[in-house]
């Protein structure tokens, strides 16, 4: 599950950047006031950490958490700084939901990353 979450967030990574881009310029052009461009790299930045580590994090319990944290930061970014960009929602719900799988991932495998510290303790 950590791999597939890993690799929908790399590829979601262009599509987001993408839209922000867009609509930081469109931003910009009609002179508001709104950041929500700007959220939306950060969430996507926050996405491709989190892809990324996700993918490498093997049975390491702390490196699987700090995937979660960065999906949770991401998710939240996006969500309270959506202004007109309503598909900010969409992706910093996306992100939080996969803060919140890999969560239950971790509790649902604790027998397996219990091994793994007391192997390596």
């Amino acid at each position: 599950m950590k791999k597939v979450i890993g690799i929908i967030s790399i590829v979601l990574f262009l599509v987001v950047v993408i839209q922000s881009c867009a609509v930081g310029i469109g931003n910009v052009l009609m002179g508001s006031e709104e950041i929500s461009g700007t959220a939306g790299i950060m969430l996507a930045i926050f996405m491709l950490i989190a892809g990324i580590v996700s993918i490498i994090s093997k049975e390491s319990k702390g490196i699987t958490i700090t995937s979660a944290v960065f999906y949770a930061l991401g998710g939240l970014i996006g969500i309270a700084n959506a202004g007109s960009y309503k598909d900010l929602n969409i992706w910093g719900g996306l992100n939080l939901l996969f803060a919140v799988l890999l969560v239950f991932h971790l509790i649902k495998n604790r027998k397996v990353y219990r091994k793994q510290s007391n192997i390596s303790g």
